[in-house]
């Protein structure tokens, strides 16, 4: 019997770990036109406004079919962004984001700051985040949330390594796997994720690019991955 008590217990614990199983994905906005129609045109940015958001969904599909299609996704969005882009656009981008969350059954959780994407990602239970998956702007330091939307080739919000001690790990699964669709984060971002966060994070060397992400395929790297 105690043998017999000792599996049913281990069996719940099992459940109860499957069931609060999470999969985050962090999401920064698009630069405005007015300001990239300054550049040269190899040098401009998101001429379409949805790169991160289409890739978020697109990674949404591999989960539900990697993990069962009632796999828990969170969905953290810089908000700002997509209401500016959206002014300038003259469409309504954070409304159309909504309906893209409740259409997939995802949590979507807007976010502004920096306190507020650590906050987001701080208050997912005890080792629930199986998943980790960053679609944005990036240089090798920093998750830039809003890169050219606020100001010209800048951002001020930024997720920087120095930020990330301020991030739970006990958040994470022990086997979480973390990963930064960003340009350049595996060249220093990644080692100190692994440093202060204590999982791995793979991470691009180079540019990534998201024009496949129209065709329906997630965005490539120009040189290679790093964890």
């Amino acid at each position: 019997m105690p043998g017999r008590n000792r599996l049913i217990a281990l069996l719940f614990f099992l459940l109860a770990a499957v069931s609060q199983a999470e999969h985050v994905i962090l999401a920064g906005g698009p630069s405005l036109r007015r300001w990239e129609n300054l550049r040269v045109p190899e040098d401009q940015h998101d001429r379409w406004w949805a790169n991160f958001i289409r890739a978020s969904t697109l990674r949404m599909v591999e989960i539900r079919k990697a993990y069962g299609s009632d796999a828990k996704l969170v969905w953290i969005v810089h908000q700002r962004s997509y209401q500016t882009r959206g002014r300038e656009d003259g469409k309504p981008y954070t409304t159309w984001i909504a309906e893209q969350a409740a259409k997939r059954s995802a949590t979507l959780i807007w976010v502004n700051t920096t306190s507020e994407i650590i906050n987001a990602i701080n208050s997912r239970p005890r080792g629930s985040i199986k998943t980790f998956d960053f679609f944005g702007h990036s240089n090798r330091f920093a998750f830039m949330l809003d890169y050219g939307n606020e100001i010209m080739a800048a951002s001020t919000a930024v997720l920087h390594e120095r930020d990330l001690s301020r991030i739970k790990s006990s958040v994470f699964d022990r086997n979480a796997y973390c990963k930064s669709w960003g340009c350049h984060t595996g060249e220093s971002m990644s080692a100190a994720w692994k440093r202060t966060v204590g999982i791995p994070l793979e991470g691009a060397r180079g540019k990534t690019l998201y024009t496949s992400v129209g065709r329906g395929e997630m965005p490539i790297v120009e040189g290679g991955w790093a964890r």
